[in-house]
């Protein structure tokens, strides 16, 4: 390339959309492993969490085909053109169609992959070993490494008490770091630079620019490829085939979102997001990654991908389950135009979101968030600990669909909005496990005088008052170690 070319290259911005482009791949894609380890070790390197995951999808894809066989409904099937053109019609207004619903019911709930959950056990390890046993009191019962306090502390030092936040400081005076943090902001967006931006986020971002810092950390753009693109997902394949996971999404939305005091007026969004992300075959991409595989059927009507006569069900290969429409809503207070929201929606699924529903050992995966925040507990709030554990009210009960839902539909919006700016910007989802440990922590005086799993639930039945960024920075930075 000669200098012209290269100046060329340079000023019209392609240099740093590559960088963000490779920045983006190094995030996403696992790290190389030993040439000698088996591909299947790149998903996942633990024999008995491949074997759980295959066990709990299997189950998944039963429950899917037993409720296509009780109420006669094909998993796939070619809409008549007269359909087609109704749906095409309403696909602005597909709120205000109320299809019955009452025979549907979720594949599955949180609580069911907490029961999967509880029952992993490694196969290696000496169940007769005393101290093992000890060190097993919560309902998590395998070993993963696991931050404690001061590894976290060194891993979230951005969050410590002397450091200026984004969505505290601003709600009561303007000392001059939040005056200069406000002012970078502008500067990462002008530089286009999705490492700076992620860099920033960990501080917080400013409520008028969060939806273009999440897009540029995320290397998500709105240009007119993107748009024709999502415009392709929703008109050619959802308006021409019809898919059971059709009604489930509008069921999981109805019983959701739908109830919500923040997100009902996004039902129609939520609808359109969740119908195109079901045959978005680019999110199949996450498989390569994922402990999990892509479900396979037989279904009337489609050309199958393998020589078996299956094919993907549905075709990006997520099967819905309740509140999965909750890992959209949020973002639908940031975005207005809807091939953004969807393409933000999928990078941050096929990014963080997935573990949150798939086995793993991987540190930001339900796995370890379940272990991390029993051990925090367990560690730093033993009193606590032990008395819920003796009156039946086993912590991680309660904790598990918060941390399942990124606590969306938990938080006021404004205070989820605040914690996701923090995964961004850590590229983790660790920080679920230090919020659900904070807010037992914030509740312990209450807490201490229940004495039932129900009495438990009903102290911590209501988490939209609590403020985020304090009882972060309190449990992490104040707690005696």
């Amino acid at each position: 390339m000669d200098d012209d070319s290269s100046l060329t290259f340079l000023s019209s911005g392609w240099e740093r959309k590559l960088q963000n482009a490779v920045y983006r791949e190094l995030h996403v894609l696992p790290q190389p492993s030993h040439a000698a380890a088996p591909p299947e070790h790149t998903k996942e390197p633990l024999a008995y969490m491949r074997k759980a995951q295959a066990c709990w999808e299997k189950r998944i894809l039963k429950s899917l085909n037993s409720m296509s066989t009780e109420l006669g409904v094909p998993l796939a099937r070619k809409r008549p053109v007269r359909e087609q053109k109704e749906l095409l019609q309403k696909w602005s207004e597909m709120g205000t169609n109320e299809p019955d619903l009452s025979h549907f019911r979720p594949v599955y709930a949180p609580k069911d992959f907490l029961e999967v959950l509880t029952s992993l056990r490694n196969p290696n390890l000496d169940s007769s070993d005393e101290a093992s046993c000890r060190s097993h009191l919560g309902l998590i019962q395998v070993s993963l490494n696991v931050k404690d306090i001061p590894e976290m502390r060194e891993f979230f030092c951005e969050l410590s008490l002397e450091k200026g936040q984004l969505g505290i400081d601003d709600h009561t005076s303007f000392p001059p770091e939040q005056v200069l943090m406000e002012g970078l902001s502008f500067a990462v967006l002008s530089e286009q630079d999705s490492a700076a931006a992620q860099q920033y986020s960990r501080q917080g971002c400013p409520t008028g620019l969060r939806a273009h810092l999440w897009a540029l950390i995320l290397n998500c753009s709105n240009d007119p490829e993107v748009r024709a693109s999502h415009a392709q997902i929703h008109t050619h394949r959802h308006i021409h085939t019809f898919l059971l996971s059709l009604p489930l999404s509008h069921q999981d939305v109805k019983l959701t979102a739908s109830n919500d005091d923040y997100y009902f007026v996004f039902e129609d969004y939520l609808y359109q997001v969740l119908l195109c992300f079901s045959r978005d075959t680019a999110v199949l991409e996450h498989f390569n990654y994922s402990s999990a595989t892509p479900p396979t059927c037989h279904t009337k009507g489609k050309s199958s991908g393998a020589e078996d006569g299956t094919s993907v069900y549905p075709p990006n290969g997520v099967v819905p389950f309740h509140g999965f429409s909750m890992y959209v809503a949020p973002l639908c207070f940031l975005y207005k135009e809807p091939s953004q929201l969807y393409s933000v929606f999928r990078e941050m699924y096929v990014r963080y979101f997935f573990r949150l529903h798939s086995i793993s050992s991987s540190p930001s995966g339900i796995v370890s968030l379940c272990l991390q925040f029993e051990k925090l507990l367990q560690v730093y709030l033993p009193q606590l600990f032990y008395h819920l554990r003796e009156t039946g009210a086993q912590p991680l009960r309660i904790a598990f669909k918060w941390m399942v839902r990124a606590f969306s539909g938990y938080l006021a919006t404004d205070q989820l909005l605040l914690l996701w700016d923090r995964i961004l910007g850590y590229d983790s989802m660790e920080i679920l496990a230090v919020l659900a440990a904070a807010v037992f922590a914030f509740r312990a005086e209450n807490l201490m005088e229940v004495t039932s799993l129900a009495a438990a639930e009903a102290v911590l039945a209501d988490l939209s008052t609590l403020k985020v960024m304090p009882l972060l920075q309190i449990f992490l930075f104040a707690t005696v170690i």
